[in-house]
Protein backbone atom coordinates (compact mmCIF):
# COMPACT_ATOMS: atom_id res chain seq x y z
CA UNK A 1 0.00 0.00 0.00
CA UNK A 2 2.59 2.25 1.15
CA UNK A 3 4.72 1.58 -2.39
CA UNK A 4 1.50 2.15 -4.01
CA UNK A 5 1.09 6.11 -2.67
CA UNK A 6 4.62 6.92 -3.59
CA UNK A 7 4.10 5.79 -7.53
CA UNK A 8 0.88 8.24 -6.54
CA UNK A 9 2.46 11.00 -5.39
CA UNK A 10 5.12 10.75 -8.03
CA UNK A 11 2.69 10.66 -10.93
CA UNK A 12 0.37 12.99 -9.05
CA UNK A 13 3.41 15.64 -9.43
CA UNK A 14 4.29 15.57 -12.65
CA UNK A 15 3.78 18.48 -14.92
CA UNK A 16 1.21 17.02 -17.68
CA UNK A 17 -0.68 14.95 -14.63
CA UNK A 18 -3.74 16.67 -15.87
CA UNK A 19 -3.57 16.47 -19.56
CA UNK A 20 -5.79 13.22 -18.91
CA UNK A 21 -8.63 14.38 -16.79
CA UNK A 22 -9.92 11.05 -16.41
CA UNK A 23 -7.22 9.31 -15.93
CA UNK A 24 -6.04 11.94 -13.60
CA UNK A 25 -9.18 11.51 -11.83
CA UNK A 26 -9.21 8.02 -11.26
CA UNK A 27 -5.50 7.91 -9.87
CA UNK A 28 -6.84 10.80 -7.42
CA UNK A 29 -9.51 8.30 -6.50
CA UNK A 30 -7.66 5.92 -5.56
CA UNK A 31 -4.69 7.80 -3.96
CA UNK A 32 -7.64 8.80 -1.47
CA UNK A 33 -8.85 5.37 -0.96
CA UNK A 34 -5.32 4.41 -0.27
CA UNK A 35 -4.66 7.11 2.16
CA UNK A 36 -7.60 6.58 4.27
CA UNK A 37 -6.99 2.83 4.12
CA UNK A 38 -3.61 3.61 5.60
CA UNK A 39 -4.67 6.31 8.25
CA UNK A 40 -7.18 3.85 9.47
CA UNK A 41 -4.16 0.98 9.84
CA UNK A 42 -1.36 3.72 11.73
CA UNK A 43 -4.35 4.35 13.74
CA UNK A 44 -5.80 0.72 14.93
CA UNK A 45 -1.91 -0.10 15.09
CA UNK A 46 -1.06 2.73 17.50
CA UNK A 47 -4.00 1.54 19.64
CA UNK A 48 -2.73 -1.77 19.76
CA UNK A 49 0.68 -0.69 21.01
CA UNK A 50 -1.17 1.80 23.80
CA UNK A 51 -3.62 -1.37 24.60
CA UNK A 52 -0.18 -4.07 25.03
CA UNK A 53 1.41 -1.22 27.47
CA UNK A 54 -1.92 -0.82 28.89
CA UNK A 55 -2.34 -4.51 29.57
CA UNK A 56 1.11 -5.11 30.92
CA UNK A 57 0.72 -2.23 33.57
CA UNK A 58 -2.69 -4.03 34.79
CA UNK A 59 -1.02 -7.24 35.10
CA UNK A 60 2.04 -5.80 36.87
CA UNK A 61 -0.36 -4.38 39.33
CA UNK A 62 -2.54 -6.82 39.46
CA UNK A 63 -5.39 -4.44 38.81
CA UNK A 64 -8.45 -6.18 37.83
CA UNK A 65 -10.77 -3.42 37.16
CA UNK A 66 -8.09 -1.68 34.86
CA UNK A 67 -7.66 -5.41 33.29
CA UNK A 68 -11.32 -5.39 32.66
CA UNK A 69 -11.37 -1.86 31.18
CA UNK A 70 -8.17 -3.27 28.61
CA UNK A 71 -10.08 -6.00 28.07
CA UNK A 72 -13.13 -4.27 26.57
CA UNK A 73 -11.32 -2.24 24.53
CA UNK A 74 -9.12 -4.80 23.11
CA UNK A 75 -12.66 -6.31 21.94
CA UNK A 76 -13.31 -2.75 20.41
CA UNK A 77 -10.22 -3.11 18.78
CA UNK A 78 -10.75 -6.57 17.52
CA UNK A 79 -14.09 -5.61 16.30
CA UNK A 80 -12.24 -2.21 14.55
CA UNK A 81 -9.62 -4.58 12.92
CA UNK A 82 -12.60 -7.05 11.37
CA UNK A 83 -14.05 -3.98 9.70
CA UNK A 84 -10.61 -3.10 8.50
CA UNK A 85 -10.12 -6.81 6.66
CA UNK A 86 -13.16 -6.76 5.34
CA UNK A 87 -12.92 -2.93 3.81
CA UNK A 88 -9.34 -3.65 2.57
CA UNK A 89 -10.91 -6.45 0.34
CA UNK A 90 -13.01 -3.36 -1.18
CA UNK A 91 -11.05 -2.11 -4.42
CA UNK A 92 -13.59 -1.36 -7.01
CA UNK A 93 -13.94 2.08 -8.37
CA UNK A 94 -18.01 2.28 -6.66
CA UNK A 95 -16.97 0.07 -3.22
CA UNK A 96 -17.14 3.46 -1.16
CA UNK A 97 -20.19 4.79 -2.43
CA UNK A 98 -23.55 4.58 -1.12
CA UNK A 99 -25.86 2.07 -2.04
CA UNK A 100 -29.48 1.64 -3.42
CA UNK A 101 -31.20 -1.69 -2.73
CA UNK A 102 -33.90 -3.38 -4.44
CA UNK A 103 -36.10 -6.19 -2.34
CA UNK A 104 -38.92 -7.79 -4.42
CA UNK A 105 -41.06 -10.80 -3.44
CA UNK A 106 -40.57 -13.68 -5.20
CA UNK A 107 -42.93 -17.27 -5.20
CA UNK A 108 -44.76 -17.67 -2.09
CA UNK A 109 -47.79 -15.37 -2.12
CA UNK A 110 -48.47 -13.54 1.03
CA UNK A 111 -45.44 -15.59 2.66
CA UNK A 112 -43.01 -14.38 0.04
CA UNK A 113 -44.39 -10.94 0.74
CA UNK A 114 -44.01 -11.13 4.53
CA UNK A 115 -39.93 -12.84 4.04
CA UNK A 116 -39.38 -9.50 1.89
CA UNK A 117 -40.96 -7.07 4.99
CA UNK A 118 -38.16 -9.48 7.28
CA UNK A 119 -35.41 -8.68 4.75
CA UNK A 120 -35.88 -5.15 4.85
CA UNK A 121 -35.69 -5.09 8.85
CA UNK A 122 -32.34 -7.17 8.45
CA UNK A 123 -30.69 -4.66 6.73
CA UNK A 124 -32.05 -1.92 8.11
CA UNK A 125 -30.77 -3.07 11.54
CA UNK A 126 -27.44 -3.89 9.74
CA UNK A 127 -27.44 0.08 8.44
CA UNK A 128 -28.27 1.00 12.36
CA UNK A 129 -25.38 -1.47 13.34
CA UNK A 130 -22.90 0.41 11.02
CA UNK A 131 -24.02 3.75 11.50
CA UNK A 132 -25.19 3.85 8.09
CA UNK A 133 -28.32 6.38 7.08
CA UNK A 134 -31.24 4.70 5.64
CA UNK A 135 -34.01 5.61 4.05
CA UNK A 136 -36.88 4.05 2.28
CA UNK A 137 -37.93 6.02 -1.18
CA UNK A 138 -40.54 3.59 -2.21
CA UNK A 139 -42.65 0.61 -1.40
CA UNK A 140 -45.22 -1.32 -2.58
CA UNK A 141 -47.32 -2.92 0.69
CA UNK A 142 -48.74 -7.38 0.29
CA UNK A 143 -52.04 -7.92 -0.46
CA UNK A 144 -52.23 -8.94 3.02
CA UNK A 145 -48.81 -8.78 4.58
CA UNK A 146 -45.67 -7.76 3.95
CA UNK A 147 -44.64 -6.14 0.73
CA UNK A 148 -44.78 -7.16 -2.87
CA UNK A 149 -40.96 -4.68 -3.25
CA UNK A 150 -39.03 -1.57 -1.56
CA UNK A 151 -36.32 0.05 -2.78
CA UNK A 152 -34.25 2.84 -0.31
CA UNK A 153 -31.28 4.16 0.27
CA UNK A 154 -28.06 3.12 2.21
CA UNK A 155 -25.78 6.00 2.92
CA UNK A 156 -22.49 5.51 4.89
CA UNK A 157 -18.33 5.17 3.76
CA UNK A 158 -18.30 1.80 1.28
CA UNK A 159 -22.25 0.90 1.83
CA UNK A 160 -22.04 -0.23 -1.97
CA UNK A 161 -18.81 -2.45 -1.76
CA UNK A 162 -20.61 -4.30 1.57
CA UNK A 163 -23.88 -4.67 0.37
CA UNK A 164 -23.26 -5.55 -3.27
CA UNK A 165 -22.63 -9.24 -1.58
CA UNK A 166 -26.19 -9.52 -0.63
CA UNK A 167 -27.71 -9.37 -4.57
CA UNK A 168 -29.11 -12.34 -5.44
CA UNK A 169 -32.38 -14.66 -4.12
CA UNK A 170 -32.74 -15.56 -0.27
CA UNK A 171 -34.60 -18.35 0.68
CA UNK A 172 -36.49 -18.79 3.65
CA UNK A 173 -38.10 -22.22 5.49
CA UNK A 174 -40.10 -21.91 8.33
CA UNK A 175 -43.79 -22.99 9.48
CA UNK A 176 -46.19 -20.42 8.10
CA UNK A 177 -47.66 -17.89 10.52
CA UNK A 178 -50.68 -17.36 7.74
CA UNK A 179 -51.22 -21.13 7.52
CA UNK A 180 -53.84 -22.60 9.55
CA UNK A 181 -52.49 -25.92 9.58
CA UNK A 182 -48.91 -24.93 10.59
CA UNK A 183 -47.60 -26.43 7.34
CA UNK A 184 -43.43 -25.39 6.51
CA UNK A 185 -43.98 -22.98 3.48
CA UNK A 186 -40.47 -21.98 1.90
CA UNK A 187 -40.53 -18.51 0.33
CA UNK A 188 -38.66 -16.75 -1.74
CA UNK A 189 -37.31 -12.51 -1.97
CA UNK A 190 -34.58 -11.49 -4.44
CA UNK A 191 -32.10 -8.44 -3.27
CA UNK A 192 -30.41 -6.11 -5.95
CA UNK A 193 -27.92 -3.31 -5.30
CA UNK A 194 -26.18 -0.38 -7.52
CA UNK A 195 -24.18 2.41 -5.93
CA UNK A 196 -25.55 5.60 -5.99
CA UNK A 197 -23.88 8.05 -8.96
CA UNK A 198 -21.72 10.82 -7.15
CA UNK A 199 -22.37 14.15 -7.97
CA UNK A 200 -18.88 14.70 -9.58
CA UNK A 201 -19.87 12.22 -12.26
CA UNK A 202 -22.14 13.08 -15.07
CA UNK A 203 -24.96 11.34 -16.21
CA UNK A 204 -26.65 12.98 -19.00
CA UNK A 205 -30.33 12.32 -19.42
CA UNK A 206 -32.64 13.62 -22.42
CA UNK A 207 -35.37 15.26 -21.40
CA UNK A 208 -36.85 13.85 -24.51
CA UNK A 209 -35.81 10.56 -23.21
CA UNK A 210 -37.75 10.55 -20.01
CA UNK A 211 -41.68 10.78 -19.04
CA UNK A 212 -42.33 11.96 -16.11
CA UNK A 213 -46.20 10.97 -14.20
CA UNK A 214 -47.26 11.97 -10.36
CA UNK A 215 -50.32 10.31 -8.84
CA UNK A 216 -51.11 9.85 -5.24
CA UNK A 217 -48.91 8.15 -2.64
CA UNK A 218 -50.31 5.09 -1.13
CA UNK A 219 -49.58 4.26 2.42
CA UNK A 220 -49.43 6.88 5.65
CA UNK A 221 -49.51 10.17 5.57
CA UNK A 222 -52.49 11.34 6.65
CA UNK A 223 -54.38 13.79 4.72
CA UNK A 224 -51.85 15.05 2.69
CA UNK A 225 -51.19 11.77 0.60
CA UNK A 226 -54.79 11.36 0.08
CA UNK A 227 -55.00 15.06 -1.48
CA UNK A 228 -51.84 15.69 -3.66
CA UNK A 229 -50.29 13.72 -6.28
CA UNK A 230 -47.13 14.21 -4.61
CA UNK A 231 -45.39 10.91 -5.37
CA UNK A 232 -43.08 10.81 -9.10
CA UNK A 233 -42.69 8.10 -11.46
CA UNK A 234 -39.96 8.47 -14.03
CA UNK A 235 -39.56 5.98 -17.26
CA UNK A 236 -36.23 6.10 -18.96
CA UNK A 237 -37.81 5.33 -22.18
CA UNK A 238 -34.50 3.74 -23.96
CA UNK A 239 -33.74 1.34 -21.46
CA UNK A 240 -37.27 1.17 -20.06
CA UNK A 241 -36.11 1.60 -16.77
CA UNK A 242 -38.93 2.69 -14.58
CA UNK A 243 -38.37 4.61 -11.34
CA UNK A 244 -40.34 6.44 -8.31
CA UNK A 245 -40.28 7.85 -5.25
CA UNK A 246 -43.44 8.67 -2.95
CA UNK A 247 -41.42 8.79 0.78
CA UNK A 248 -41.69 12.44 0.77
CA UNK A 249 -44.40 15.26 0.55
CA UNK A 250 -43.24 17.31 -1.73
CA UNK A 251 -43.25 16.49 -5.49
CA UNK A 252 -40.25 18.50 -6.34
CA UNK A 253 -38.30 16.18 -3.34
CA UNK A 254 -39.73 13.06 -4.65
CA UNK A 255 -38.54 13.70 -8.61
CA UNK A 256 -35.24 14.70 -7.19
CA UNK A 257 -34.80 11.33 -5.43
CA UNK A 258 -36.15 9.57 -8.46
CA UNK A 259 -33.72 11.07 -10.75
CA UNK A 260 -30.70 10.03 -8.27
CA UNK A 261 -32.01 6.42 -8.38
CA UNK A 262 -32.70 6.95 -12.40
CA UNK A 263 -29.03 8.14 -12.47
CA UNK A 264 -27.31 5.33 -10.63
CA UNK A 265 -29.36 2.92 -12.74
CA UNK A 266 -28.19 4.53 -15.80
CA UNK A 267 -24.47 4.29 -14.73
CA UNK A 268 -25.14 0.86 -13.89
CA UNK A 269 -25.89 0.50 -17.05
CA UNK A 270 -22.62 2.39 -18.36
CA UNK A 271 -20.28 0.41 -16.84
CA UNK A 272 -21.81 -2.45 -18.48
CA UNK A 273 -21.26 -0.93 -22.17
CA UNK A 274 -23.27 -3.34 -24.37
CA UNK A 275 -27.09 -3.10 -24.74
CA UNK A 276 -27.11 -6.54 -24.60
CA UNK A 277 -24.63 -6.86 -20.91
CA UNK A 278 -28.03 -4.03 -19.46
CA UNK A 279 -30.37 -6.53 -20.66
CA UNK A 280 -29.07 -9.32 -18.98
CA UNK A 281 -28.57 -7.42 -15.98
CA UNK A 282 -32.09 -5.64 -15.85
CA UNK A 283 -34.30 -8.16 -17.87
CA UNK A 284 -32.87 -11.20 -17.82
CA UNK A 285 -32.78 -11.94 -13.79
CA UNK A 286 -32.84 -15.17 -12.29
CA UNK A 287 -36.53 -16.50 -11.66
CA UNK A 288 -37.08 -15.66 -7.97
CA UNK A 289 -37.51 -19.61 -7.02
CA UNK A 290 -36.16 -22.29 -6.12
CA UNK A 291 -32.49 -23.41 -7.06
CA UNK A 292 -31.15 -20.08 -7.69
CA UNK A 293 -30.71 -19.06 -3.74
CA UNK A 294 -27.44 -17.58 -2.57
CA UNK A 295 -28.43 -18.31 0.87
CA UNK A 296 -30.96 -20.33 3.10
CA UNK A 297 -32.84 -19.16 6.40
CA UNK A 298 -34.22 -22.13 8.18
CA UNK A 299 -36.34 -21.89 11.20
CA UNK A 300 -37.97 -25.30 11.06
CA UNK A 301 -37.51 -28.19 11.56
CA UNK A 302 -34.15 -26.56 12.62
CA UNK A 303 -32.64 -23.23 12.65
CA UNK A 304 -29.71 -22.70 10.61
CA UNK A 305 -29.16 -19.68 8.19
CA UNK A 306 -26.59 -21.22 5.48
CA UNK A 307 -24.37 -18.84 2.24
CA UNK A 308 -24.54 -21.49 -0.48
CA UNK A 309 -21.30 -19.46 -2.46
CA UNK A 310 -19.40 -19.56 0.93
CA UNK A 311 -20.37 -22.70 2.98
CA UNK A 312 -20.39 -20.04 6.16
CA UNK A 313 -23.67 -20.78 8.04
CA UNK A 314 -24.67 -19.99 11.86
CA UNK A 315 -27.62 -21.22 14.27
CA UNK A 316 -28.29 -18.04 15.54
CA UNK A 317 -30.98 -16.86 13.61
CA UNK A 318 -32.40 -14.60 15.42
CA UNK A 319 -29.08 -12.70 15.80
CA UNK A 320 -28.91 -12.25 11.89
CA UNK A 321 -32.42 -11.70 11.26
CA UNK A 322 -31.60 -8.59 13.61
CA UNK A 323 -29.18 -7.38 11.08
CA UNK A 324 -25.62 -9.18 12.44
CA UNK A 325 -24.86 -10.57 8.99
CA UNK A 326 -21.45 -8.95 9.06
CA UNK A 327 -19.90 -12.25 9.29
CA UNK A 328 -21.64 -13.48 5.66
CA UNK A 329 -20.37 -10.05 4.22
CA UNK A 330 -17.09 -10.44 5.31
CA UNK A 331 -16.72 -14.00 3.81
CA UNK A 332 -18.02 -13.66 0.41
CA UNK A 333 -15.92 -10.60 0.02
CA UNK A 334 -13.03 -12.28 1.08
CA UNK A 335 -13.68 -15.81 -1.21
CA UNK A 336 -14.40 -12.57 -4.02
CA UNK A 337 -11.20 -11.31 -3.46
CA UNK A 338 -9.18 -14.68 -3.54
CA UNK A 339 -11.14 -15.74 -6.82
CA UNK A 340 -10.13 -12.16 -8.51
CA UNK A 341 -6.36 -13.24 -7.13
CA UNK A 342 -6.47 -16.61 -8.77
CA UNK A 343 -7.64 -15.22 -12.06
CA UNK A 344 -4.96 -12.43 -12.05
Amino acid sequence: MGERLKELNEEMGQPDFWNDPKKAQALGQEHTRLSDKLSVWRKLDSEGEDLALLLDLALEENDESQFDDVKDQIETLKSDLDLYEIRRTLSEPNDGNNAIMDIHAGAGGTEAQDWAQMLLRMYLRYADRNHFKSQIIDKLDGDEAGIKSVTLTISGPYAYGLLRTEVGIHRLVRISPFDSQNRRHTSFASVFVTPEVNDDIVIEINEKDIRIDTYRASGSGGQHVNKTSSAVRITHLPTNIVVQCQDEKSQHRNKDLAMKVLRARLYQLEQDKKAAEVKKIHDNKKEIAWGSQIRSYTLQPYRLIKDHRTGVETGNVDAALDGDIAGFIKASLLDQAERMDKSA
